[in-house]
């Protein structure tokens, strides 16, 4: 059985409570003889700050592109608002990314039948949702050039960000999305603004192209992203992949978290280039909500997303399939037993800590291995 190394960040707030609950599900995949799992836990954001007065160590980033895997709490909060920008908790997630090449971002939104009553849609439209946006995360107008602030004068200024994006850079995205499609439901939506963008109209031209030359069995739509998120509150089950540059990646996704009900129930991961040689890839796994400060300490975090977060890395890294599949089942058969975190209590619902949420999926996972 094949070793797989995972670094562990479980960075500030309530990163650590909840990369606990994992580190419990990983020593019992160890111990059933499941899986073989090698962990090193490190720092980030402000506990490296606290540490190494850097938001990661220069030694964390050695084991991070050693690691097959990193898998990331959450960064940051008040206590280090004061802190130079360049050293901010924030600071060395964005590294990370940079660092070990992550371009490809992927943010499932799933809504669980228990928490269908809990979005802010009708129950129809959001009950067994289950859709994924593939959002390119190293390039666009988050990191074009020219990028300035300029004063021209008279009480005047002008701002400059420059939306860029190579066939490239297109290519490997796209390619992304239709593999991904090829495991699920076998479609992609490509959102742009072809009609105001050249970005966009190249964007579209390089996809058409990808997908008529490598995926011809894939079917490809084409929709204008304004267009995209009407459709994504109005009938977001029509979707199944949907493909998108960084900036509208950002914001569709988040559109698509909060039909779920509750943004702290959602996983991300971020894909580096698959290696020609050793056909791996870098990849980072963390959860969308942030470090929650305000709880933290207090056993009233929620851990799905953390254990979600995990699944995608049995996945997306490992090729466990089947094994994620039984993590997603186990959480959605805690849920419709009624045990709920503080976050996603509601009336007739048990309530439980952070703790008793992780040790009711584990036994739930363990059912499913029986």
């Amino acid at each position: 059985m094949a070793t797989h190394k995972l670094l562990l960040l479980p960075g500030d707030g309530i990163g650590p409570e909840v990369m606990g609950e994992v580190k419990r599900l990983i020593d019992w995949l160890n111990a059933a003889g499941i899986a073989k799992f090698e962990t090193d836990t490190g720092l980030v954001g402000g506990s490296a700050y606290d540490a190494h007065k850097v938001s990661i160590s220069e030694g964390d980033m050695a084991k991070a592109k050693d690691a097959d895997a990193v898998i990331f709490g959450a960064v940051g909060g008040p206590k280090w608002d004061a802190v130079p920008y360049e050293v901010r908790p924030e600071a060395g997630l964005l590294r990370l990314r940079k660092d070990l090449a992550l371009f490809a971002n992927l943010r499932p939104a799933v809504c669980y039948p228990a928490l269908a009553d809990a979005s802010s849609l009708k129950r129809e439209a959001v009950e067994g949702l289950d859709i994924v946006i593939v959002r390119e995360l190293t390039g666009g107008v988050y990191f074009g050039e020219p990028k300035t602030i300029t004063d021209l004068g008279n009480g005047q200024k002008r701002a400059i960000d420059t939306q860029v994006y190579d066939t490239y850079e297109i290519e490997r995205i796209g390619r992304v999305a239709f593999e991904l499609a090829r495991k699920r439901k076998n479609k992609v939506t490509s959102m742009e603004k072809r009609n105001v963008m050249k970005s966009g109209v190249l964007w579209n031209e390089v996809m058409t192209q990808v997908h008529k030359r490598e995926y011809p069995d894939v079917t490809l739509e084409h929709q204008l992203a304004d267009s995209g998120g009407m459709m994504l509150v109005k009938w977001p089950k029509q979707f199944d992949v949907i493909v998108t540059d960084n900036l509208f990646g950002d914001m569709l996704s988040d559109i698509a978290a909060m039909l779920t009900g509750s943004l702290g129930m959602l996983p991300s991961a971020s894909l580096g280039e698959v290696d020609v040689k050793t056909r791996k890839r870098k990849a980072l796994y963390e959860p969308v909500h942030g470090s929650a400060p305000d709880i933290a300490g207090k056993g009233l975090a929620n851990p799905i997303a953390m254990i979600s977060s995990f699944g995608m890395a049995l996945r997306y890294s490992f090729d466990m399939g089947d094994l994620a599949d039984k993590v997603d089942q186990a959480i959605a058969a805690v849920l419709a037993s009624g045990l709920r975190t503080a976050d996603i209590k509601s009336e007739g619902t048990t309530s439980a800590s952070t703790t008793q949420m992780g040790e009711a999926i584990l036994k739930e996972l363990q059912k499913l291995h029986a």
